[in-house]
């Protein structure tokens, strides 16, 4: 019994652990999650009383909510994929540190945006400042980030991990909301992107929003629905 990624669509945070897990190289099965169809399955309570993903169904039925917690539980799984380090190590503090960073910095400099996306009836001025300040706050946020990559192939250093995994499923939104021009402004940010958007996993996750049928690199044996997981749910 392979464990289920629940994974929401549109621009879900959760595209990270769907390239955590084709990098991990481990059978797995996706559940879609549509985020705009409102209100979501009663039955997702059971996953996440939140209503929020991603969240991961593990082979016993527990699941596990939060992308750093996910994330983290995906590199143990395997150390000889090499996408974490070993509890204690100075090496996994700083896995942590930049997922914490990533999962509260970076993603939160999107909320005015996100915002200005799903509320309808403002005003200009208040669109205006909404915007305003998402630009403002992801600005710094790509400022820092590409800074630290001036020296660095990965987030981490000369070898990816899963905050890389993470990182593009965020990054991408700064083109989505077409912020600026990110390849000009932040040069090495835009290079690590553009490495990561040529990445086989990348490019599966991007299919599998899309609602195509990639075949991955072998490991995802399918979607499986809300409803056929009950049975799982309830033991």
């Amino acid at each position: 019994m392979e464990p289920v990624l629940f994974y929401g669509v549109p621009q879900g945070c959760s595209f990270g652990s769907i390239v955590a897990l084709e990098w991990l190289g481990k059978p797995y099965r996706l559940c879609r999650i549509e985020m705009l169809e409102q209100p979501w399955d009663a039955l997702y309570a059971k996953i996440n009383p939140l209503f929020k993903t991603p969240a991961l169904l593990l082979e016993d039925g527990e699941p596990l909510t939060e992308s750093q917690a996910i994330l983290q539980h995906l590199a143990a799984r395997d150390p000889e994929a090499r996408l974490g380090f070993a509890q204690g190590s100075r090496e996994f503090d700083r896995l942590n540190q930049m997922l914490a960073y990533l999962n509260t910095d970076f993603f939160a400099a999107f909320g005015p945006l996100w915002t200005l996306y799903d509320t309808q009836g403002m005003s200009g001025v208040e669109q205006a400042l909404l915007r305003r300040l998402g630009h403002e706050s992801v600005a710094e946020s790509c400022a820092y980030l590409n800074e630290l990559l001036a020296e660095r192939e990965w987030l981490l250093g000369d070898a990816r991990s899963v905050a890389d995994a993470y990182f593009v499923g965020i990054a991408r939104w700064a083109e989505y909301h077409r912020l600026f021009d990110v390849k000009q402004e932040y040069p090495n940010l835009a290079r690590l992107l553009a490495k990561l958007r040529d990445d086989p996993a990348v490019r599966f996750a991007e299919a599998i929003e899309r609602g195509e049928q990639p075949a991955g690199l072998g490991h995802f044996k399918g979607h499986v629905s809300l409803r056929e997981l009950e049975s799982r749910l309830a033991a």
